[in-house]
């Protein structure tokens, strides 16, 4: 424990110890005489134990500062257990944006209620997504364009596209200098095993911004921008090799009926989003608009699409939104066909997602209560695609704050910044 945990390890072990012996102290029972001398008093072995007692009391003081620092250091673990959670979802109270009813039920749940038979009346089917691919495929060189980040949803995507679909993909990867090693590998066995032609775009050009974002505490999402930098950047990809479609891998729970939904980016016409998004426009108007390196940078997804249509034709899709199966399925695939594999530590679990994301999600918990992995969750329960309990399980804050200092040291920022 104590080469686990540090000093840390050697406070917890000397409380626990102590904790044992002291337990035993306090089972009443008379002190035997020895040496002819007159037993212990009532009153001074109330005396000692009083003395014992408040020892003990500082120690586990010690034993809980020293846990919270190596695993739950943020001070806004405690108002998150504080907040009131919907009975259905996993969303909190976040008023003005999401509201409890009487009964502990969200408002977005309510909604959702009312409105449930029309959106099972719209579900795809996968005849509908062959549809689709034949209506576009075999126009250029490439029939599609897949994002693979190396995270489980988008490989199976490209996994798919290649072997399910019999399509001939170009897959594409961006990394802003935050992507994972355990992501970049998943994505050269994809590439490798599967035989498909791969595209690498690496570039520093967003990392003034994230910083800004940090720095400014303007209650911004990192993965906000990152999602509009992004799906830009795919479309131009698109056109620049003349493909007509761009495949994702987002999920059921990630899906809207917006023209395009990117995994981070939000739909800001959803009042889950709506704070997020209010102080995702005051950082574009306040840091974005006059900093010449960003001149041309497009505000919203809908900016990103009126842009994208100009210069090229192309749709976006998922083939998660039409596939009969969930995530259980495909992971044990490609682990098999891919030698694919989870990453030790993301966020939320069972996911791979940037370096990045930890600081993202860090700022969304202690400004807002939740991220948009919450939101997607809770689409996910309200559909029967996941239970409450697996998606609490899965949002558990599982990164301390050495973690969190490394990466803010490259991205040129400061405990300070995030007040840690």
């Amino acid at each position: 424990m104590t080469a686990q945990y540090g000093s840390y390890g050697k406070e917890l072990w000397k409380a626990l110890c102590f904790s044992v012996i002291f337990v035993g102290t306090l089972i009443p029972h008379p002190v035997p005489p020895k040496g002819g001398k007159k037993s212990e008093t009532t009153d001074a072995r109330l005396a000692r134990l009083a003395v014992r007692l408040a020892d003990a009391k500082a120690k586990r003081a010690r034993l809980a500062y020293a846990v919270s620092k190596r695993v739950k250091p943020w001070s806004f673990i405690k108002k998150m257990n504080e907040r009131k959670i919907c009975k259905r979802c996993v969303l909190p109270e976040n008023k003005p944006d999401i509201w409890l009813n009487e009964e502990g039920i969200c408002d977005i749940c309510v909604e959702y209620e009312k409105t449930k038979n029309f959106n099972e009346d719209t579900k795809f089917l996968e005849t509908d997504f062959i549809k689709i691919l034949n209506q576009h495929k075999g126009k250029g060189e490439y029939d599609c364009l897949v994002m693979c980040s190396g995270g489980k949803d988008s490989t199976s995507s490209l996994y798919y596209m290649k072997k399910r679909y019999k399509l001939n993909p170009l897959a594409f990867t961006f990394d802003h200098g935050f992507e994972t090693e355990e992501a970049m590998e998943n994505v050269k066995n994809a590439v490798e095993r599967l035989g498909v032609d791969f595209l690498l775009f690496k570039t520093d050009f967003m990392k003034d911004m994230f910083s800004k974002i940090v720095k400014t505490k303007s209650g911004a999402v990192i993965c906000h921008p990152c999602s509009i930098w992004y799906m830009d950047l795919t479309f131009k990809v698109a056109a620049r090799f003349n493909i007509p479609i761009i495949v994702a891998g987002w999920t059921k729970g990630q899906s809207t009926k917006q023209p395009v939904m990117s995994r981070c980016g939000c739909n800001v016409h959803q009042p889950e989003f709506a704070s997020m998004a209010k102080a995702m426009g005051k950082f574009f108007d306040n840091h974005v608009k006059n900093d010449s390196k960003y001149k041309d940078f497009p505000r919203s997804m809908e900016e990103v699409l009126t842009r994208a249509n100009k210069r090229h034709k192309c749709i976006v899709v998922s083939p998660h939104w039409f596939l009969p199966f969930g995530a259980e399925t495909y992971v044990e695939t490609i682990k098999k066909e891919l030698n694919w594999k989870f990453p030790k530590l993301s966020y939320p679990a069972k996911s791979t997602n940037c370096y990045l994301n930890f600081i993202s999600a860090y700022l969304s918990m202690k400004n807002y209560g939740y991220t948009h992995y919450h939101v997607e969750m809770s689409k996910m329960i309200r559909v029967g695609m996941l239970t409450r309990e697996e998606a609490l399980s899965m949002l558990e804050i599982n990164f301390d704050e050495e973690l969190i200092k490394d990466i803010l040291k490259k991205l040129g920022c400061n405990p300070e910044d995030l007040n840690i």
